[in-house]
């Protein structure tokens, strides 16, 4: 697994480093060797935040964390990443992207709440029209909603703008 570690806001020493590499290099067994960690860590006022997102294949699991201490919201990411690894892990029996893990790594003896159905109770139709990423962003908030749909004026492509936590705005982009 390649790994990418960054600091927004805080130098990131040596030992913080190695023990984010230890932490999330355990699950390194569950993917093919091609999947990249991205590893963040944040300081927002008194909070310590971490994050990682691990790309692999087209599958991307992710979790943040924060606390008073970076070293428990590493912790706290762990658990919640394996978590995640365990759900999908019974999907993946399923066909779900299989292409992205190693099945053969996969030994786990828990019971494991699933959610058994997927209820859609609203479906809504609405014509896509070309757009720029500013217009997109002004739609959405017209509508009072988190995220918008739309086609890309520039790439011709299906985007989706949202509204993240801090306030400022994401942008998602197929990648083919």
């Amino acid at each position: 697994m390649k790994y990418t570690i960054r600091g927004k806001q805080v130098d990131v020493t040596e030992a913080m480093h190695e023990k984010a590499i230890r932490k999330i290099g355990k699950f390194e067994r569950f993917f093919k060797p091609d999947a990249e960690a991205v590893i963040t860590f944040k300081v927002e006022k008194d909070r310590y935040i971490f994050e990682t997102a691990i790309y692999s294949n087209g599958t991307i699991i992710r979790a943040e964390e924060s606390s008073n201490d970076m070293y428990a919201s590493m912790d706290m990411v762990v658990e919640k990443l394996e978590r995640q690894i365990r759900k999908y892990k019974t999907k993946l029996g399923k066909q779900l992207r299989q292409e992205a893990m190693v099945p053969e790594n996969f030994v786990i003896h828990e019971d494991i709440d699933e959610d058994k159905d997927y209820d859609i109770v609203r479906t809504k139709r609405f014509p896509l029209k070309p757009m720029s990423t500013e217009e997109a962003i002004l739609q959405m908030n017209l509508l009072s909603h988190s995220f918008f749909v739309f086609i890309n004026s520039e790439t011709e492509t299906v985007n989706v703008v949202y509204r993240r936590k801090d306030g400022k705005y994401g942008l998602i982009e197929p990648e083919f």
